[in-house]
């Protein structure tokens, strides 16, 4: 697990020093923001219409051997990037190609990665294990954007790309001499099928349609679908919702918005140890965190200075962070074993769908709310749907009944036991 969280870590570093440098590549080339945002989307589409069968594909494949190959099939593409980079033969046109290969290439690879975490630890450690994951990611989010102008003033724009593809290699060597934990359920015993004999009992379905069944039949998938969805498209965007609010109510400048990025990212990485923490995760949990981090959110929309929005910045990263580590625990860990590959395809292609739908919505009701009107009816909208979920289910949730005894009943049952 120490090996496989140091290679994790290289491998998010050089992952955002490559997206950090990719939207100053394509502004460099193009000189437009649109053509910017278009790069990330193309990157983005194919786990919206292919991560269900990117999941399958990691229930059917041996997970190592998934992982290693996606790992080093995207250490390929970044090698490429860095070349075409070095000899001024990357346009446009070449660079959305390689960016729709690095998005299909991680339907698979991401599925792949975050079940072979799971698979080095004990069942009862899961939760643990994807909280030490997302610490992992936040950290490796803050070294490579920061790495990420320091390479390109000093090496160049190649080098960014080249040290990406290092990384991926890394992680495709590091693959082979991991070993699952005593207690750990294997994913060789999840996808080995027993050979089918007449009158026996089917093994597991591996199809894409189980997943989607599965998903669809879980009252706690849909109600977690729900609550991360809600949070997503009327929350969560502070890069867009907090920049709009400290550079205009609050007459802040790129200086002060920076500050409360900064507040965010340590806000994200002491959720994450929090999260590490958890034994027991549930969709209750998640959605009463997800409401808590609203309502921080309503008062973030009021604050009446940037000092009181930094003293609510960070318990709304740490309830954020914590939430999501709770949330990936249950939908790792609620699937029966030979599902979770297609359920986590499942769940991208929701996710992907919130991603691209949700920061438009956002903008769209910052332009008739203002940036305060924005995050405090986002954050009445969230907290309300949760508070009704909470209500309606607990409605429907039947309360044991104690029937009156008879007395005949008791003289039945003491003649039974005297029969006995």
């Amino acid at each position: 697990m120490r090996w496989w969280s140091v290679a994790n870590f290289l491998s998010n570093a050089g992952t955002w020093m490559q997206l950090t440098v990719q939207n100053l590549l394509v502004l460099q080339i193009t000189g437009s923001a649109a053509a910017t945002g278009l790069s990330m989307s193309v990157q983005a589409a194919p786990a919206l219409f292919m991560s269900l069968l990117g999941g399958t594909a990691v229930d059917r494949w041996p997970l190592k051997l998934t992982a290693a190959v996606s790992q080093a099939l995207l250490g390929a593409v970044a090698f490429t990037t860095a070349v075409l980079v070095a000899l001024g033969r990357l346009d446009m046109t070449s660079l959305m190609v390689l960016a729709a290969v690095t998005g299909l290439i991680a339907t698979v690879d991401g599925p792949a990665c975050a079940l072979l975490g799971n698979d080095l630890v004990p069942v009862a450690d899961v939760p643990s294990a994807i909280g030490v994951g997302a610490l992992v990611h936040n950290a490796g989010r803050l070294v490579g954007t920061g790495l990420a102008g320091v390479t390109v003033g000093f090496l160049g724009t190649a080098a960014a790309y080249a040290a990406n593809g290092v990384s991926f290699l890394f992680v495709a060597s590091v693959v082979p001499f991991l070993r699952p934990a005593p207690g750990a359920v294997g994913h060789a015993a999840r996808v080995r099928t027993p050979p089918r004999r007449e009158g026996a009992e089917r093994g597991p379905d591996l199809t894409v349609r189980q997943g989607l069944l599965y998903f669809a039949r879980r009252p706690r998938m849909v109600a977690l679908a729900a609550v991360t969805g809600i949070s997503s498209v009327f929350g969560r965007n502070y890069g867009l919702t907090l920049a709009v609010l400290v550079t205009g109510p609050l007459a802040g400048g790129a200086g002060a918005f920076g500050t409360v990025s900064t507040v965010l990212a340590v806000g994200g990485i002491l959720g994450a140890i929090l999260g590490a923490r958890l034994r027991r995760p549930s969709v209750r949990l998640v959605g009463t965190l997800a409401a808590a981090g609203a309502l921080l959110q309503v008062a973030a929309g009021l604050s009446p200075s940037l000092t009181v929005l930094l003293v609510l910045v960070l318990p709304m990263a740490v309830v954020e962070s914590v939430s999501d580590t709770a949330g990936t625990a249950v939908l790792q860990t609620d699937p029966p074993p030979h599902l979770r590959g297609r359920v986590l395809g499942v769940w991208n292609s929701i996710g992907t769908a919130w991603g691209l739908g949700g920061p438009p919505a956002l903008g769209l009701l910052m332009e008739v709310a203002g940036a305060r009107g924005a995050l405090v009816t986002g954050g009445v909208i969230i907290a309300g749907a949760i508070g009704a979920g909470f209500v309606r289910h607990s409605r429907r949730t039947p309360v044991p009944v104690t029937l009156p005894v008879k007395d005949d009943d008791v003289t039945g049952r003491a003649d039974l036991d005297t029969a006995a």
